[in-house]
Parts: C-alpha cells; sequence; structure tokens
C-alpha cells in the first residue's frame, strides 16, 4: 500500500502538489506509488529557474533502472527554486518522497487549478487502495 499524505493534492499522473510557507508557491514532486512503480532512481533532469510551465506541460524526466518518465506540470507558473540535492541523491526521491525528494516550487499563476487535482481519498481510489 502507497503512502498518501491527506494534506497533498494529486494528478493521475502521480504528481503531488504542496503548499508552501510562501503564499502561491508550491512544492512538486512524485508521489511514493509513482516512485515504487519507476524502482532505484538513477537521474534526475529538472528544469532552470525561471521556466514557465502550463497545465499537462512537461517539467523533467525521471531515468530509474526500469524506466524513464516524464514529469508533468500539475498547474500553470514559474520555476522559482530546484531541488539541487536531487543531482547527487536521486535516490531521495526512493527514500523520501515527499519531504527530501521533492523536485521544483511553483509560484502558481492560476491558484484556482487545484481545485481540479485530486485529493488524498480520490488518488487512492484512483489506485485502488
Amino acid at each position: 500500500m502507497s503512502d498518501i499524505p491527506k494534506d497533498l493534492l494529486y494528478t493521475e499522473e502521480h504528481e503531488y502538489v504542496r503548499t508552501t510557507d510562501d503564499e502561491g508557491v508550491v512544492a512538486i514532486g512524485i508521489t511514493d506509488y509513482a516512485q515504487g512503480e519507476l524502482g532505484d532512481i538513477v537521474f534526475i533532469e529538472l528544469p532552470q529557474i525561471g521556466a514557465n510551465f502550463g497545465k499537462h506541460d512537461v517539467f523533467g524526466t525521471v531515468e530509474a533502472v526500469k524506466a524513464v518518465s516524464e514529469l508533468y506540470s500539475p498547474l500553470t507558473g514559474e520555476v522559482v527554486e530546484i531541488n539541487d540535492r536531487l543531482d547527487k541523491e536521486p535516490a531521495l526521491v526512493n527514500t523520501a518522497p515527499y519531504t527530501d525528494g521533492w523536485m521544483i516550487k511553483l509560484r502558481l499563476r492560476n491558484p484556482s487549478e487545484r481545485d481540479e487535482l485530486l485529493g488524498a481519498a480520490e488518488y487512492a481510489t484512483r489506485l485502488g487502495e
């Protein structure tokens, strides 16, 4: 059974969105389920700070032993921070996807898009849990 924190929002593509202390900025990463499906993560390609993405745009890739997967932006906004630790420690996504394994922080252009994301219960239902 996957870890699905109740205070996060989720996409059907297995990204999560976490609010931050900076109003209008969210942290984005992949879910525990996604990292488990990928297996051992060996490389992560993330965008530059200042890059802009629309909802569902590809913002990077995750390379695991078993597969390479694209990362999709769950919301529209501008990248204001990337998790530099993932350059040297990509396995943080496996060991701590919701804490140290976050990928980017996005300043939202349209905060109301969050209303279209899945809550924890809805996401668990999609996973069949």
